[in-house]
C-alpha cells in the first residue's frame, strides 16, 4: 500500500536526515518505528503522512506515485490518513465532542451517526464525561485521547500515531493498544513511533528501527491479543 525506496530527506542545504531509507507497508500490516532521538523518526512520520515531500526517492501511496502526483490531490489522500501527533493539535474553540467529531462532519456523515460513534469512542477511552469539556479545561493525558479518537473515528486505511501512549497511564496504554490492534484487524494500516520497548515486546508487532537516518526491520513476535 506503502512504499519508500532509495528516499533521501534534508531541510535546506543541511546533511540529509534520512539516508537511502526503503521499505514498504503491507495493506493492513502494523509495524513499530523505534530509534534513539535524532534518528530521524519524526521527519519519517512526515513524510508518511505528507506533511513533507522527500528530497529525492521514489513514495508511492496507494498506488500513486508520489512525484507525479498533481498537488490539488494530496488532500483527497490525506483524508485517508489519521495521525495522532505529540502536540494534539486540537482545535481550542471546540469541545473534545466537537474535536472527534470532525472528520465525520467533513466527510458528511448524519448527525445521528456521529454522535453515536463519538460517544462510544470517547467513553472507551475513559472521557465519556468530559465529552463537552474544551481543551484547555484537560489534563495533557485526556488531550492525548482526545486526540487518538479523532485520528481513528473514519476508520482511516492508514494511521500514523507519534509517541500515542507517552502522556498516559500503565492501564490506558493498554487500552489504546487493544483500540489500535482492533482498528489494524479491520484493515486499517498501522505505524506507531515510541520509546518504549516494553509497548513493543507486548503488542509483537515488526519493527522499523531507525538509526543515524538509515532503517532496518525486525520481524514480530506473537501478535496481540486486542481482548486482552
Amino acid at each position: 500500500m506503502i512504499s519508500f525506496e532509495n528516499v533521501g530527506m534534508r531541510y535546506g542545504m543541511g546533511a540529509e536526515v534520512l539516508t537511502d531509507v526503503s521499505f514498504s507497508l503491507d495493506r493492513g500490516s502494523f509495524h513499530f518505528l523505534v530509534g534513539p532521538s535524532g534518528a530521524g523518526k519524526t521527519t519519517l512520520l512526515k513524510l508518511l503522512y505528507l506533511a513533507h515531500r522527500p528530497s529525492r526517492g521514489l513514495v508511492n501511496f496507494f498506488g500513486k506515485d508520489l512525484s507525479t502526483l498533481e498537488r490539488d490531490a494530496l488532500p483527497r489522500i490525506r483524508r485517508r490518513i489519521g495521525v495522532v501527533f505529540q502536540d494534539y493539535r486540537l482545535f481550542e474553540h471546540m469541545t473534545a465532542f466537537e474535536n472527534v467529531a470532525l472528520p465525520l462532519r467533513i466527510q458528511g456523515a448524519k448527525k445521528i451517526q456521529v454522535a453515536d460513534h463519538v460517544e462510544e469512542l470517547l467513553s472507551w477511552v475513559g472521557l465519556g464525561d468530559r465529552m463537552h469539556a474544551k481543551p484547555a479545561t484537560l489534563s495533557g493525558g485526556e488531550k492525548q485521547r482526545v486526540a487518538i479518537a479523532r485520528s481513528i473515528i473514519n476508520k482511516p486505511d492508514l494511521l500514523v500515531a507519534d509517541e500515542p501512549t507517552g502522556n498516559v497511564d500503565a492501564e490506558m496504554s493498554r487500552r489504546l493498544m487493544q483500540l489500535f490492534v482492533a482498528l489494524n484487524k479491520e484493515g486499517t494500516t498501522t505505524i506507531v513511533a515510541t520509546h518504549d520497548e516494553g509497548l513493543v515486546k507486548r503488542v509483537g508487532a515488526p519493527v522499523l528501527r531507525l538509526d543515524k537516518g538509515q532503517i532496518s526491520y525486525t520481524p514480530g513476535g506473537k501478535p496481540m491479543d486486542p481482548r486482552k
